[in-house]
């Protein structure tokens, strides 16, 4: 089984009288070690999809087997617990809680895992050094960039070891110089770290650095394709394998 594998997923809003479905029998696996991104214009979907993948909102019906689990029918609680030990999550506003500083926000998904104090501290450090701010550990985010910013964000959601990063719009507030070093760093927590990365963007050349894109419109996935530099690379590989080169 895959590491993520939705099936026929429904979402249902009621609007007045009516209801409409936000997802409309969507499925989708993610194998581990994958970089994709999700696509698609406002009301297609892709958040709704995200918010579900992420354990943060149930379906109305189908099922979500999340790393063999299936976290379709559990309880919020349930959820709660299964989202501190299997996800990381970046968001587009950093989510950093204004009056705590760098390190005492990398700590706190530690903090809800029941994690000692001295251990949170030293995993704390070792994630901001990760992402080149150990100079940075008692700054307020008001005395941060927002490039800086979005990297204590990515230092909080890598701390736990989670095997999986879901980055709804992380570049959405920052400029393009920024966007590209913190969009290369996501690069590397795949390609180096091996986690397992699903990103939402609107952002077409942010999807580039993604190795699969997921379009979505009106609930439903209308194209799942490598992107490609991936496809191009795959076709390396399997001209080597079969000893042409």
């Amino acid at each position: 089984m895959s590491l993520i594998e939705i099936k026929n997923l429904i979402k249902t809003y009621p609007t007045g009288d009516t209801s409409f479905n936000a997802l409309d029998n969507v499925s989708l696996s993610v194998e581990e070690g994958e970089f994709v991104a999700i696509m698609g214009a406002s009301g297609s979907g892709k958040s709704t999809c995200m918010n579900i993948l992420g354990c943060l909102d149930k379906p109305t019906s189908g099922t979500y087997f999340l790393d063999g689990i299936d976290v379709s029918k559990m309880s919020m609680d349930e959820l709660s617990a299964i989202r501190n030990l299997k996800l990381g999550f970046v968001f587009q506003g950093f989510n950093l809680i204004s009056r705590t500083s760098a390190i005492e926000n990398v700590e706190m998904p530690m903090i809800y895992k029941g994690v000692p104090p001295e251990e949170r501290i030293k995993r704390a450090k070792a994630a901001l050094k990760i992402v080149g701010l150990e100079k940075r550990e008692t700054h307020m985010p008001n005395q941060m960039s927002g490039g800086q910013q979005q990297r204590v964000a990515i230092a909080r959601a890598i701390v736990n070891d989670a095997p999986i990063i879901l980055a709804d719009e992380p570049t959405g507030n920052l400029d393009t110089k920024t966007s590209i070093e913190v969009m290369e760093f996501f690069v590397k927590l795949n390609a180096v770290a091996g986690k397992t990365i699903i990103l939402v963007t609107h952002e077409p050349d942010i999807a580039e650095y993604c190795k699969r894109i997921v379009r979505f419109k009106d609930g439903k996935i209308i194209s799942d394709e490598l992107n490609a530099v991936q496809k191009g690379l795959d076709s390396l590989d399997k001209v080597n394998s079969e000893g042409i080169l």
